[in-house]
């Protein structure tokens, strides 16, 4: 259980959120989708756009020590090196850059899990027109099969793609275990990261990751367009640049003698970067990772779960629901998903209780996130015994 001390930052943090004001009668457990806004970042918006009304200073300065700000927070929500991590817009920018700039050859293949969100599925199809090949894996009771996968492996293999945590049921691979393999036979280890980044803790060098992505928009409580990438140092100067932009090379912010057309990119993953930056995004992101950083990855985790234990065990003791998450610790994430006869009516029955959750696959799905507390769950509660 938390400390009394953390716990209370928790409920300081909850303060934060205008969507678990009691006058909106809002219980939002939807961060899987989209992640409400906190008014720290809220006024990191206000304040850049009363910027832009007058724009009668200059924000350069401030806006990259924001950028270098979000790089290392970014590498120590995932054990990363802060010249791994750079800025992107979407986890779809960093699949992107592994899928076009990794030095695949027609004939190669690319594995993919059958049960991946087409973020991750869409950029690696588009390599059929030169030449890759794209196979799936069997997945096993809605879950990542590592047998499966060991099976689909052939000479030909070089890349997995694989989600940190599965985006309908709350799946958390083993990325251990499938790294290690991934090492042992020479794949490229990629890693779709939004569904539990920021949220559940990961080590990309423990891991073995070589390239990951995570949109900010859900866990990491940032507007949409915002997000980062990691880039394994070793593999930088081995990644065929598939887009590159001015910014991908260091002006030390001297914006004023702009005739130089020799610059050597940066030597970290900022050459990956694309700009001009979206400033007002930037800064929302950085004060969005500031909150969290204040409370710790892990600390979240642990609070998350905590709260989603309550709701287990409710589901448990009524025989009407089915649980479709894994409850195996290692596989547990911040996502808990639950079926039920008439589930479509539950659901709507819970949407009318303003109680916003989703349903994917057939289930309701549960995302439970640090603005969350017992009386969330409570509340939960008791909309699914009169349901």
């Amino acid at each position: 259980m938390l400390s009394k001390e953390i716990q209370n930052k928790f409920k300081a943090v909850r303060k934060q959120f205008p969507v678990t004001r009691k006058k909106k009668g809002i219980t939002y457990f939807n961060c899987a989708s989209t992640g409400p806004l906190s008014l720290s970042t809220r006024k990191a918006l206000d304040e850049y756009y009363d910027y832009s009304f007058y724009v009668d200073r200059g924000i350069d300065h401030d806006a990259f020590a924001a950028l270098d700000g979000i790089r290392k927070i970014g590498a120590k929500f995932i054990g990363a090196r802060i010249d791994e991590v750079g800025f992107g817009f979407h986890t779809g920018y960093g699949l992107n850059i592994a899928a076009f700039g990794l030095p695949l050859k027609p004939g190669d293949e690319v594995l993919l899990s059958d049960n991946e969100f087409p973020s991750n599925v869409y950029p690696w199809v588009a390599l059929k027109q030169r030449g890759i090949k794209v196979k799936f894996i069997k997945s096993k009771n809605g879950f990542f099969d590592i047998d499966n996968f060991v099976k689909a492996i052939s000479r030909k293999t070089k890349v997995l793609s694989l989600s940190f945590v599965q985006f309908f049921n709350g799946y958390k691979n083993d990325l251990s275990k499938i790294g290690a393999i991934c090492k042992d036979r020479g794949i490229y280890f990629v890693v779709d990261g939004i569904q539990g980044c920021g949220v559940e803790t990961i080590n990309m060098h423990k891991i073995q990751i070589d390239i990951f992505s995570s949109g900010a928009q859900k866990w990491m409580l940032s507007p949409l367009g915002t997000g980062f990438f990691y880039v394994r140092k070793e593999l930088q100067n081995n990644i065929r640049m598939p887009f590159a932009s001015w910014l991908s090379v260091d002006w030390g912010l001297n914006f004023t003698d702009l005739f130089h057309y020799d610059l050597p990119f940066f030597d970290s993953a900022r050459r990956f970067e694309f700009g001009t930056y979206p400033y007002a995004h930037v800064f929302a992101l950085y004060q969005s990772m500031l909150l969290i950083d204040s409370l710790g990855v892990s600390n979240i985790q642990k609070h998350n779960h905590e709260l989603l234990d309550k709701l287990i065990d409710y589901l448990k003791s009524n025989s009407r629901f089915e649980i479709k998450s894994s409850l195996i610790n290692k596989h547990r994430s911040s996502i808990l998903s639950f079926t039920c006869p008439e589930v479509k009516k539950v659901y709507r029955q819970l949407s009318n209780a303003k109680i916003i959750c989703s349903l994917r696959e057939g289930a309701i799905r549960i995302a439970v996130h640090l603005y969350n507390n017992e009386s969330d769950i409570k509340k939960l509660i008791t909309v699914l015994d009169k349901s």
